[in-house]
């Protein structure tokens, strides 16, 4: 199977779309870059589709790379037939490839191998030809030092043929099959354990068993989480009888005592070397399956995140709220430049109220603030009741902001490279203001396993993860733009074909020779060559350039489309922008060529029509119910408003401004089946919600979405 006949199988996409795509990936062309810049060549393809041929072009890659190991391995052992080869090259997926490479692998030391040392494979040979009804006799036949009697030959031969049904390609697909239709999942407590506190949040499991098809990603996760930290014991289970005579169907053709000595070694096989390999292997794809789920999930949940609204370039003063160590306060430029740094005590064991509303209020009157950011942490309401108390000069918005990954930040290298002269608390208050003025520019300094907005993200595979992470963060930040002048490294490394050495040489250059005043200057920045350019140019923004397209979604290589444009329609380029008349008159079919047609010059005059939009929503302020300030004060009925911080394939996670967030679980989303919670609901909506039931003890809260008017943040 040729590569683009792999992938078409796999997406159904049409093959024209799939071989182009493919050739310029093989040009090092990126997704974001593929997806807008060259939609007459994928055939419009979007960056889920491209995203889709990359991952089955590493599969197909993956593949052919063990299956040239399997054939230098058979070719070494001299084993390699001409049959044998066309059935390894025919393979379409890694099982069916090492079912086939199964009965030549070199194993240790097995119980069949030590029987074919002592000559007992031509027995067993005889057993499976099943046409010898006097075969104890014939075992006799092959006693020697290491085989004393008839039962040590026969059981030796069982064992070579145990081994045998083992490796038959169609035996392990039947019992694949029989695993995959009607295997149980089931689990037991280990009674040691059983009152152990951590043991309680999977107190559910304990004793469980469902259909392992059926069961949801999320709960599966959780399942294996309870495994690994000691707290039950899984298996998997299905119908023994039925598989064993699905077995024996296949194999005995006889009635006589040959076939009595198969059916044992089936029973054999079936119980130490079938079952125990196919159910791991079951068990690792339904894994897999569920860590596809949970990264779907987490990555979904991320863009969402990264895409929330901004406040824009804002004078905000910013509080890391804490009780004992005092409120840590910091007042940023409009450029999130750190201007101000101090400590306010409005709260226990100091309860300087007075002196922090005084404090807070000539800051701002200073500085010149236009809003206030708080986190979301310890001590948060008390500081917003006590923000909101306050008379300021000038109207200012106030909004509690998520701290998320805010210490994990404060702590990195980039946060010490970027303020090397102040300590965690005074980095941890700056990102808290700067992700309310852009979320998503201060976001990407963070790992995103940290920002919360997962499920079981330390279950599923670390590298799955983060390549699909790593994917969601490129398509943000490409899918906004860059404006190159201001942004961090850690931004600049996520733009279409830069990466984290070039965007610290762009900031060095940056640094050294001023701002860049156009995309073309983009060029003197050292080792950023032809590709590079051309690769992220159209993503990186140059604000009041003399070239007014540098501020825009439009690539450089489209320059001269819009230059006869604006000629053919006599007047300048900047007349042209903006100025939707014009723009709707301009006869497309006019401007097509060989490699540019209608999909990119629709792009190029949506473009024009409002250059360089920044098209995510404006933050809004949203206050919770003053009256709620711990888990104790809510009671069922109560309807509250909240913000929804996480989602899951099982529901949702709401803020209402406590401690514990509240959790809609997805029967408790709609009236009717939901398929996808992200259909009801998006990360940062803000909502109302009405209390179902609160465990105090252990500090869970089950909501209901309110069926009334929901609004976006």
């Amino acid at each position: 199977m040729l590569l683009f006949q792999f992938i078409a199988k796999h997406t159904q996409l049409p093959a024209k779309s799939i071989e182009n795509t493919v050739d310029l990936l093989n040009q090092d062309c990126t997704v974001p870059f593929i997806s807008r810049y060259r939609k007459e060549a994928t055939g419009n393809l979007d960056e889920v589709q491209i995203g889709d041929i990359v991952s089955f072009k590493a599969q197909f890659e993956a593949l052919e790379k063990r299956k040239k190991a399997i054939l230098n391995a058979l070719e070494e052992q001299k084993v390699l037939t001409d049959d044998l080869k066309q059935k390894i090259d025919g393979a379409g997926d890694l099982t069916t490839l090492e079912d086939l490479y199964l009965p030549y692998k070199k194993s240790k030391k097995t119980k069949a191998e030590t029987a074919r040392k002592n000559g007992l494979e031509p027995l067993a040979k005889i057993i499976m030809a099943q046409r010898n009804d006097e075969i104890e006799y014939e075992a006799s036949k092959y006693l020697n030092d290491n085989i004393q009697n008839e039962d040590e030959a026969l059981e030796g031969a069982r064992h070579i043929i145990a081994e045998w049904i083992n490796e038959r390609s169609d035996i392990r697909n039947q019992i694949r099959y029989q695993l995959e239709r009607f295997a149980q999942i089931t689990t037991k407590v280990v009674t040691a354990k059983k009152e152990d506190e951590k043991a309680q949040k999977f107190r559910d499991y304990f004793d469980w068993s469902e259909s392992l098809s059926k069961c949801p990603s999320h709960r599966f996760l959780a399942i294996l989480r309870a495994e690994n930290e000691g707290f039950i014991r899984v298996k998997i289970e299905i119908d023994n009888e039925r598989a064993l005579d699905k077995i024996e169907q296949r194999i005995i053709k006889s009635n006589n005592s040959c076939a009595s000595q198969i059916k044992l070694a089936i029973q054999d096989t079936y119980k130490r070397l079938l079952l125990p390999s196919l159910s791991n292997e079951l068990l690792r794809k339904a894994k897999e399956k569920a860590d596809d789920a949970a990264i779907a999930v987490f990555s979904k949940n991320l863009k969402q995140l990264l895409l929330g609204a901004p406040l824009g370039e804002k004078r905000i003063l910013a509080i890391d709220p804490g009780f004992r160590t005092g409120c840590k306060v910091v007042c940023l430029s409009a450029q999130g430049d750190l201007i101000h740094n101090e400590t306010i005590y409005p709260h226990a064991p100091q309860n300087d109220a007075i002196g922090a509303i005084k404090k807070i209020s000539s800051l701002a009157d200073a500085y010149k603030i236009e809003a206030i950011a708080i986190g979301n942490g310890t001590a948060s309401r008390e500081t917003e009741q006590l923000v909101k108390k306050i008379q300021f000069k000038n109207p200012i918005e106030v909004f509690v902001v998520s701290e998320a990954g805010a210490s994990i930040y404060s702590a990195s290298k980039i946060a010490r490279d970027e303020f090397p002269n102040y300590d965690v608390t005074v980095r941890g208050s700056v990102s808290i203001g700067r992700r309310l003025a852009d979320p998503l520019a201060e976001l990407v300094k963070i790992d995103a396993k940290s920002i919360g907005v997962g499920q079981y993200q330390h279950d599923v595979d670390q590298n799955k993860l983060k390549t699909s992470l790593d994917t969601a963060v490129e398509s943000c930040v490409n899918s906004v733009g860059v404006n190159i002048n201001t942004a961090s490294v850690p931004l600049l490394s996520y733009v279409s074909g830069i990466g984290p050495k070039l965007a610290e040489n762009i900031v060095a250059h940056r640094n050294e020779h001023g701002a860049f005043t156009s995309r073309t200057a983009i060029k003197k920045v050292p080792r950023l060559g032809g590709k590079a350019f051309e690769q992220g140019a159209a993503f990186l923004r140059i604000k009041q350039a003399k070239n007014p397209l540098d501020d825009s979604a439009v690539h450089p290589e489209s320059y001269s489309i819009i230059e006869k444009m604006a000629k053919d329609k006599g007047v300048a380029i900047s007349d042209l922008i903006g100025n939707k008349n014009v723009l709707k008159s301009i006869d497309l079919n006019a401007y097509v060529t060989a490699t540019v047609g209608i999909p990119t010059l629709k792009d190029i005059i949506k473009e024009l029509e409002k250059p360089g939009l920044d098209t995510r929503e404006k933050a809004k302020v949203f206050t919770f119910n003053q009256n709620i300030k711990s888990i104790n004060d809510l009671r069922e009925g109560q309807l509250l408003p909240g913000i929804v911080n996480n989602i899951t394939n099982f529901g949702c996670f709401v803020d209402i401004g406590i401690k514990e967030s509240g959790l809609i679980h997805v029967s408790n989303l709609s009236g009717s089946f939901v398929k996808d919670v992200n259909e009801h609901v998006s990360l940062n909506q803000q909502i109302i919600v009405k209390v179902l039931q609160v465990d105090v003890p252990r500090k869970r809260i089950q909501l209901a979405l309110h069926r009334g008017v929901q609004t976006h943040a």
